[in-house]
């Protein structure tokens, strides 16, 4: 193995607040994980991010701004996601969510296929995040 795959990946993007973003976010995170060779998981991450994002969009980002996804790749092959917004709160997943209801379900699935998963503060705003082990 050559030094270049044993160093750990960076990638970041910002994102207005558009419906659109949730699919580019997507495909800016399927790039980057073909990329780097690291698509065993694809599936789990990609879903994990159009959630984090969609949540950014309808809670976290006021209009006229955006958010961040950032991508790390460790020596170890550990996948980090994370998405920075500016808006309040703390989110948590949500249980008992009525079978007909249209949302509220996001993080639930973020917790159930991430290894784990929280949020951190930043000013302003918070990053919410999800690691793959």
């Amino acid at each position: 193995m050559d030094i270049e795959t044993q160093l750990p990946r960076h990638r970041e993007r910002f994102f207005r607040r558009e419906r659109r973003s949730v699919p580019v976010a997507r495909e800016f995170t399927r790039r980057a994980l073909t990329d780097w060779g690291s698509t065993e998981r694809a599936d789990e991450v990609l879903l994990c991010v159009s959630e984090l994002a969609t949540n950014a969009l309808l809670h976290g980002v006021p209009p006229g701004r955006g958010y961040r996804l950032h991508l790390w790749l460790d020596c170890g092959g550990l996948i980090r996601v994370e998405v920075h917004d500016s808006g309040d709160g703390h989110p948590r997943a949500r249980t008992g969510v009525a079978e007909e209801a249209e949302g509220g379900r996001g993080l639930r699935l973020v917790e159930l296929f991430a290894d784990k998963w929280g949020v951190g503060g930043r000013n302003p705003g918070k990053v919410v995040w999800c690691e793959f082990g």
